[in-house]
């Protein structure tokens, strides 16, 4: 059995991310944690503050070098999520991961004994593989938007838009349904001895919310007034 912390949609180089503020809090949990899952949207390109693409893979790289770095003791996985699946990030990454020995790039998920990491933006409807991959292939050009859509996206969040939505579009019964459908046409699901998913996306912190006998977690998102919490397991 090992030691787990995962963490999902920091969505870091975002202007409106609070991810900063939690950076201690991450470091305390690798430093006791012997497997470190980064679940997807890690890093945020369509909102990005930096100038371009290549700037934020760089920055994004860094990051990533760093925190490796700080904690020799802990092997991580890297789950891409939508945002960070840029074709030009994805490939840098891969790279990177190659020459990097306590590193591994996971494209849909991440198995670990009983548990299952993965984004979960295949809640966005009940997808196959095949789907889901469609899916992903949209961002892989994603553009970074411009100065006019952030504004527009600030004012939705002062609205409170980025607390509601997600609660109205993704109820914890259907997010656990759709993921359950997913996990067992890939063959990780109820029939494979599968007890928990962790999982991110929706933004809505879930804790231990039982479907179908599998406990399903989710660590929320950093952002303004919207619950957030790193996330510990063993497996």
């Amino acid at each position: 059995m090992k030691q787990i912390c995962a963490v999902s949609d920091l969505h870091l180089f975002c202007k409106r991310s609070e991810a900063h503020l939690h950076t201690a809090a991450l470091d305390r949990a690798i430093a006791e944690a012997e497997v470190c899952v980064l679940n997807g949207d890690i890093f945020d390109f369509r909102w990005s503050v930096f100038e371009s693409v290549g700037e934020t893979v760089h920055e994004a790289l860094a990051w990533l070098d760093r925190i490796i770095a700080r904690h020799p003791h802990c092997d991580f996985h890297y789950i891409f999520g939508n945002h960070d699946s840029v074709k030009v990030f994805i490939d840098a990454l891969d790279g990177y991961a190659a020459q990097t020995e306590r590193l591994t790039c996971h494209h849909d998920l991440f198995r670990l004994n009983a548990a299952v990491f993965l984004h979960g933006d295949v809640a966005d409807r009940k997808m196959t593989q095949a789907e889901f991959e469609a899916a992903r292939r949209v961002w892989h050009h994603d553009r970074q938007r411009g100065k006019v859509v952030n504004r527009a996206y600030d004012f939705a969040m002062w609205l409170g838009a980025h607390r509601t939505i997600p609660r109205l579009v993704f109820p914890r019964h259907v997010v656990a349904e759709r993921l359950v459908h997913y996990l067992d046409h890939v063959g990780h699901g109820r029939d494979s001895g599968v007890t928990d998913v962790y999982y991110g996306h929706t933004h809505v912190a879930v804790r231990e919310f039982r479907y179908e006998g599998i406990s399903f977690h989710n660590s929320g998102a950093p952002m303004p007034r919207m619950g957030f919490s790193i996330l510990r397991a063993t497996a």
